[in-house]
């Protein structure tokens, strides 16, 4: 019996302890499990807050987007209302003119009208007549050089790309964001992209917040292709272009 109590003894002892080693790993996995569950929450909070600065940000540049946006119509509108006054002003002296030459063809017809006798009066009145449109000539001309003026002082102002607006986002990289913030900059043709130089090239990386994209992506050259309408090596050389991962 005093046999039986030792070897049982010896038998609980044995399992106790290789219970008691497992309980302790599964302690030491729990409070790892704990920390790294903390970690992550951490990271969590992190990630938030950037994303809050991020949406921040986004809006502090769609605001200023809108103010751009606002004053470069302001200055567009300002400079296409002045050529219309400087236009009108020419046809008005235009129309003096001809009221002027007019006397001068009436005195011109009696002149003719007069006896054979009188054809060197009518030669002489003839003269004048003809003199006096050349007097006024510099009067017309006047008028024809404000007209250049006019165009001058619309110059200062965002120029507008002339023709049919192309799409913009056939071009591997600009999506509808991309494609907006461009029109907002009056980039709307592929000849404009085509013949960027550096620092238009910058510039546009300043404004759309790139940093090397523009060249990376090849815009300038998938714009030259698409401007000359060669559409074949357009396909061959950016064939996801057009595609679901166009941009």
């Amino acid at each position: 019996m005093v046999l039986a109590f030792l070897v049982g003894v010896l038998v609980g002892w044995f399992i106790w302890g290789r219970l008691r080693g497992e309980l302790d790993s599964l302690r030491g996995d729990l409070d790892r499990t704990r920390s790294e569950r903390d970690k992550l929450r951490a990271d969590s909070d992190r990630l938030t807050g950037e994303l809050n600065a991020c949406g921040k940000t986004r809006s502090d540049l769609e605001r200023q987007l809108r103010e751009a946006q606002a004053s470069s119509g302001a200055g567009g509108a300002k400079a296409s209302s002045q050529p219309p006054a400087a236009l009108m002003s020419t046809p008005a002296v235009g129309k003096s003119a001809p009221a002027t030459a007019k006397p001068a063809a009436a005195k011109a017809a009696p002149a003719k009208a007069a006896p054979k006798p009188a054809a060197a009066k009518s030669a002489t009145a003839s003269a004048p007549a003809a003199k006096a449109p050349a007097t006024k000539a510099p009067a017309a001309k006047a008028p024809a050089k404000a007209a250049p003026a006019a165009k001058k002082t619309a110059s200062p102002a965002a120029k507008p790309a002339s023709g049919k607006p192309d799409n913009l986002r056939r071009l591997i990289g600009i999506g509808p964001v991309n494609e907006k913030l461009l029109k907002a900059q009056g980039v709307t043709t592929y000849a404009q992209i085509a013949a960027w130089t550096a620092a238009d090239i910058k510039r546009i990386e300043d404004v759309m917040n790139f940093d090397g994209r523009i060249a990376r992506e090849r815009w300038i050259e998938q714009a030259k292709l698409l401007a000359a309408g060669n559409e074949a090596e357009f396909a061959k050389q950016f064939p996801t272009a057009g595609t679901a991962s166009n941009t």
